[in-house]
């Protein structure tokens, strides 16, 4: 491999470490902020006036983080070179009034968030995390890493033609978690939490909490080649991006950089995009310009900049599946530890065009990675991504890419054990420009 190959199979040990610890997007923002203050970075505040000089700089909202590194002498119109991503996993979110039950069993009421796969939230060990909101607007995180709830499948007994005509579940009455017995009491749930955080009940007024499988990502396979764990979509490619950020900016004294290296992780993009700390929202647009007018540029200096920037929208794809090979385009099949995956398509749900793949074939080449081609079956729907809003919002250039994987919005995904770090080595290569 080239000088550019920072990472080995430890990124993917570490990529572990990072999961269990980031159960919401709130816990995945956190950790993401202290692995780049140790790399340098510091904290600045939207309501603070920014200053232009050069270092490393992140933005902490709700779900979502921007960071970015100046280099010295960077120019106000120097160009941006951002990989983004998003924190946020489909999954059960708890409602407002949250205690509900009956026939002598305490549970908790929950929402779908995204298009999870229901079917694999049945029968496992949940836990419970997220953040609170105290009565002076601070924000607390909350992450009850054991086994708390569980929503009971239907027996077999009950339901005979579950394997012959499938299992059919009604998103309202059959995913409300059981945690207890007894009957449901007005703000237990919150009480329990209180309990849990060390604060007074009466102090929290809101709450964002989700439950999430407790079992642990694990390496997988006769080899240990694959890895199987919770929220690789999309925390794969925020730890892979926070990897690679942190390491360009810390050997850029010995690299002067011709762009200015970001990373911006959005929540909700699996419901859509459109929140504050979304990718349709003014967030990433709001920072990058501030940055530019921190330096003395103008809005001509802006205008430079943003068309010199190039984005790579990294989020999980499809690995071929054995068992549904039909599935995917014939033409088309990206395997596990193939390397990271060029996505495609022509009616722009992604937003690679020919002079975007040769961007990243350019950083996967300088980076020694191998890499991969995806486009959908003709015959099914593509999914999308943050990629062409960020190019709609930005007019920035913007190339869809990430790690193939199986299992995608199942409670706990698959993927090669070695395409994390591979990822990485990519963006690394990228932002380095």
């Amino acid at each position: 491999m080239s000088t550019s190959a920072r990472f080995d199979r430890g990124h993917t040990d570490d990529l572990i470490s990072f999961l269990t610890a980031s159960p919401s997007p709130y816990h995945a923002v956190a950790n993401a902020a202290e692995r780049l203050e140790k790399a340098g970075f510091r904290q600045l505040r939207e309501t603070d006036a920014w200053d232009g000089s050069a270092g490393g700089r992140f933005v902490l909202r709700g779900g979502a983080i921007v960071a970015w590194f100046v280099p010295e002498g960077a120019d106000p119109h120097t160009p941006f070179r951002i990989v983004g991503a998003h924190t946020d996993s489909p999954n059960l979110r708890v409602k407002p009034l949250p205690d509900t039950g009956s026939y002598g069993w305490r549970q908790i009421a929950v929402e779908i968030y995204g298009g999870t796969l229901l079917n694999t939230w049945l029968d496992r060990d949940l836990g419970l995390a997220g953040r609170i909101t105290l009565r002076d607007g601070s924000h607390r995180l909350v992450n009850v890493d054991r086994a708390l709830l569980r929503v009971p499948q239907l027996a077999v007994h009950l339901d005979r033609s579950v394997n012959t005509d499938g299992l059919k579940l009604d998103r309202q009455r059959h995913m409300q978690p059981i945690w207890g017995l007894g009957d449901p009491q007005e703000g237990d749930l919150i009480r329990f939490v209180a309990q849990e955080a060390g604060v007074d009940a009466a102090d929290i007024t809101g709450w964002d909490l989700m439950p999430h499988a407790i079992e642990p990502p694990s390496y997988l396979g006769r080899d240990r080649e694959l890895l199987a764990g919770p929220r690789m979509d999309n925390l794969l490619s925020v730890h892979a991006g926070t990897a690679a950020l942190a390491a360009v900016a810390t050997s850029a004294a010995a690299e002067p950089l011709p762009y200015i290296p970001v990373l911006a992780a959005f929540d909700h993009e699996e419901n859509g995009s459109q929140s504050d700390t979304g990718a349709d929202g003014p967030l990433l647009g709001n920072v990058l310009e501030r940055s530019v007018l921190a330096r003395g540029g103008t809005y001509e200096d802006r205008a430079r900049a943003f068309a010199g920037t190039v984005c790579l929208s990294s989020d999980t794809g499809h690995a071929v599946h054995p068992n549904y090979s039909d599935r995917h385009d014939p033409t088309h099949h990206p395997r596990a530890n193939g390397g990271p995956i060029l996505k495609v398509n022509v009616n722009m749900r992604y937003a690679t065009d020919g002079s975007g793949r040769a961007v990243f074939a350019a950083a996967c080449e300088k980076a020694g990675v191998p890499w991969q081609s995806f486009v959908s079956n003709n015959s099914m729907p593509c999914g999308t991504t943050i990629g062409p809003i960020t190019a709609a919002r930005h007019g920035i250039q913007t190339v869809d890419i990430g790690v193939a994987i199986l299992s995608m919005h199942s409670a706990r995904e698959l993927c090669g054990a070695d395409d994390p770090y591979l990822l990485a080595n990519a963006l690394v290569a990228f932002l380095e420009g």
